[in-house]
C-alpha cells in the first residue's frame, strides 16, 4: 500500500517522497513501476515542441510510469486518449502529470491508471517544449528516471531506486503488521491495546 511506502520511507530513510492532496486519481487503479520522466517547457509556438514527449512513449519498456512535469500548467493537459492508449498498449504501469488530463472518459472505458492536479480540455502543443530523460520535480518531488513510482486511492509516492530493495521489504512489513491489527482491534474493540501490541499507527 502506498501509505506503507511513504512510512517505510520515513522510518528508514527520513524522507518525505509523498505527492500532496492536488495529485488525485483520474483513471483506473492502483500502479507501480519504474519511471519515465518528461519536463515541459513553455515555448510559444514551439515546432515539434512535443517530438520528445512521443519519443518517450514509444522507448518506454513494459512496467514504466509516465512522469511529467508542466511548467506552470495547472490549466495545461499533458496527457490525454491518444498518448494514454500508446502508454496502455506498451504496457506501461501509469502516469502521473504534474499537470492537467484530458479526454478522461476514454481514460476511464480503458482503465489505463492517470494521475493528474486537474483536468482540462487544453493542450500543450505548440505551446511548450519537452525534454526527457531528466530529474523532474513532480508536485514537489524529485523524480529521476528509473526511480520506483507507485501509487493508490491515497496518492503517489516516489522511491529513490538505489533503495527500493530496502524500502519494499519494510513497506511489506508495515502492511503486515497493519493488517493483523484489524482483527485485533474488532475483538477487544480498542485501538489503545493494538498499538500496545502491535506498535504501529
Amino acid at each position: 500500500e502506498v501509505a506503507s511506502v511513504s512510512d517505510a520511507l520515513e522510518q528508514q530513510l527520513h524522507l518525505r517522497r509523498y505527492m500532496s492532496h492536488r495529485m488525485q486519481q483520474v483513471s483506473g487503479g492502483k500502479f507501480a513501476g519504474f519511471a519515465v520522466t518528461v519536463r515541459l517547457e513553455k515555448d510559444e509556438g514551439a515546432a515539434n515542441g512535443t517530438a520528445p514527449m512521443l519519443a518517450a512513449i514509444d522507448t518506454g519498456a513494459r512496467d514504466s510510469v509516465y512522469v511529467a512535469s508542466i511548467e506552470d500548467g495547472e490549466n495545461m493537459t499533458g496527457i490525454g486518449g491518444l498518448m494514454g492508449t500508446a502508454m496502455n498498449t506498451r504496457g506501461f504501469a501509469g502516469a502521473v502529470i504534474d499537470g492537467a488530463a484530458r479526454d478522461v472518459g476514454y481514460l476511464r472505458k480503458m482503465g489505463f491508471a492517470v494521475y493528474a492536479t486537474g483536468i482540462t480540455p487544453s493542450t500543450v502543443v505548440g505551446h511548450y517544449r519537452a525534454v526527457r530523460g531528466l530529474p523532474v520535480v513532480c508536485d514537489g518531488v524529485p523524480v529521476s528516471p528509473g526511480d520506483v513510482v507507485t501509487a493508490d486511492g491515497d496518492g503517489v509516492v516516489v522511491v529513490p531506486r538505489a533503495e527500493a530493495a530496502r524500502i519494499v521489504v519494510a513497506a511489506q512489513q508495515l502492511d503486515y503488521t497493519e493488517h493483523s491489527m484489524y482483527g485485533y482491534i474488532e475483538s477487544l474493540k480498542s485501538i489503545e491495546a493494538a498499538v500496545a501490541k502491535f506498535g504501529r499507527l
